[in-house]
């Protein structure tokens, strides 16, 4: 799977803004020509902050549609679909960052459950905890923005899922890593 470069993830983000910038005013979403590689299925997270704080994130954990797809796709549901947050308002617009952030397949941790804090690669790893129907993911970056262990960031994606911190420990847990390319809107 090829990587996107500084160009191309810069388009990745100027993509997000000007989906988020349309569908708040209520206008068409421009299209534009892009590279080969925006045609290529990958998993992609929209993340939008406002004061350094969350303000929404949506996207898909797994390489289901083209970047040219998922990216606005994942854009309108951060700006106005994510239950934790209202939709964001034109006012915000001008206050709002945006990044993005493409997947790498989730793949399972192939190792016994108590020896699963081991394989995880703080900074380089996102992880997915599944079980019973239930599951939750968190981006790479979420474990190094609150410094926390392998430990903990297994605890807060289980958490994350609604199933019991320590759940990651079980056997009948499914925990996933996966990594990711982010790309930051970059602030005049």
């Amino acid at each position: 799977m090829d990587v996107l470069n500084t160009e191309e993830g810069t388009i990745a983000v100027k993509i997000a803004r000007n989906t988020i910038e349309s569908v708040v005013r209520g206008r068409p979403v421009p299209s534009a020509s892009l590279p080969t590689i925006f045609s290529e299925k990958r998993g992609v997270f929209v993340t939008i902050t406002r004061s350094g704080e969350l303000r929404g994130c949506i996207g898909y954990p797994y390489p289901v549609l083209a970047l040219r797809e998922a990216i606005p796709s994942a854009a309108t549901g951060a700006a106005l679909e994510d239950p934790r947050f209202p939709p964001v308002t034109i006012p915000e617009l001008g206050q709002i960052k945006i990044e993005v952030t493409v997947l790498t397949p989730p793949q399972p941790i192939d190792v016994k459950p108590e020896e699963r804090s081991n394989a995880v690669i703080i900074g380089q790893h996102g992880l997915i905890a599944r079980s019973g129907g239930r599951s939750g993911l968190l981006l790479p970056q979420v474990a190094t923005e609150y410094s926390w262990s392998s430990e903990e960031f297994l605890t807060h994606t289980c958490m994350k899922a609604g199933l019991p911190a320590n759940c990651w420990k079980r056997p009948d847990t499914e925990i996933l890593t996966f990594e990711g390319q982010i790309f930051h809107e970059q602030v005049s």
